[in-house]
């Protein structure tokens, strides 16, 4: 797939997901098959004051590659400076978050607010595409008050945006409900530009239910991933032998690939909060996961939860080797 001068290696996209998206979540993914992989939201007015929890969040891997920056705000000036310091920083693409219907996100005047004005919508767009000339994407809730994700899109199109990601719900829906696949087939049918269809694919099957049904050209996952970076795999090599189930070993190797380098890249902290977040998914549904998270939970530091990964995983292994 292809976005403005971004050639992609397949049609798959992993989703801005505030507080997992970091760079070693995103590194996993793309091992497994993603092709495309954004950051978590970042500030645009935070990124141009130079907020360091902000700045972190451009800090990728060498595996991290190609990278979309996702922005949000209100404010067209910022946006356009924000999207200079991102491809200053690196970013292979740019994105405007026009859907997230968090609180904390509306406040600022963006995220899904955005879609009740089509005019502040034209000037961000322009802006940002007068500043960069890296590849520009926007992403799309249904709409505000009413159905005009299409309205938006053309305006998007007409502005410079290379392709267009749409998860059809509504703001008011956040995550929950049965999200509207056929707004992104009646979009791919009015757009000349990629549609990236998001929304409900927790699994391979929906992935290609999804592009079957609506023609989108690529398909973004996004909570799905979460312990479960083989969901990529299992979508590009589905219905082959290629789509298997991961074996206890690779689960175990995954996640402490996770845990080693969330142990030399974030301050102790954050550190031991990532690694139980990671332990949580990955073990999640194995016998005895319950009991195994308590343990963890009261771990010490990082050579004592490695220790009990070692032991929970070769306890789960022993009945495979016999």
């Amino acid at each position: 797939m292809r976005i403005g001068k971004l050639l992609l290696n397949n049609h798959l996209s992993l989703a801005p997901m505030a507080g997992i998206t970091n760079t070693v979540f995103r590194s996993t993914a793309r091992e497994f098959g993603c092709a495309l992989a954004f950051t978590e939201m970042i500030s645009a007015e935070g990124l141009v004051r130079g907020n360091y929890r902000t700045e972190e969040y451009l800090r990728r891997i060498p595996p991290d590659y190609p990278l979309g920056v996702q922005l949000f705000g209100s404010d067209a000036a910022a946006f356009a400076e924000a999207a200079r310091i991102a491809e200053a920083r690196g970013a292979d693409l740019i994105d405007v978050n026009m859907g997230c219907p968090a609180k904390k996100v509306l406040r600022t005047g963006g995220g899904a607010l955005l879609m009740k004005d089509p005019a502040k919508v034209r000037s961000i767009i322009k802006a940002i595409r007068n500043a960069v000339s890296l590849p520009l994407t926007i992403k799309l809730r249904s709409g505000w008050g009413r159905p005009n994700a299409g309205e938006i899109a053309a305006i998007a199109e007409d502005c410079g945006v290379d392709a267009v990601i749409l998860h059809p719900r509504t703001p008011e829906q956040g995550f929950s409900g049965k999200p509207d696949w056929s707004l992104i087939e009646k979009l791919k049918k009015s757009l000349r530009i990629p549609v990236i269809g998001n929304g409900d694919v927790k699994s391979a099957p929906d992935a290609v239910r999804m592009q079957e049904t609506t023609g989108c050209d690529g398909v973004m996952i996004g909570r799905a991933s979460m312990g479960n970076p083989w969901i990529f795999r299992q979508v590009l090599n589905y219905g082959d032998k290629g789509s298997r189930m991961p074996d206890i070993e690779e689960k175990r190797r995954v996640l402490m690939y996770n845990i080693n380098m969330i142990m030399e890249l974030f301050e102790r902290k954050t550190a031991v909060l990532l690694t139980k977040q990671n332990i949580s998914w990955y073990v999640r549904g194995l016998p005895g996961s319950s009991a195994f998270r308590r343990e963890v939970s009261g771990a010490a530091g990082a050579q004592e939860i490695r220790s009990l990964i070692a032991k929970y995983f070769a306890k789960l292994a022993a009945p495979e080797a016999k």
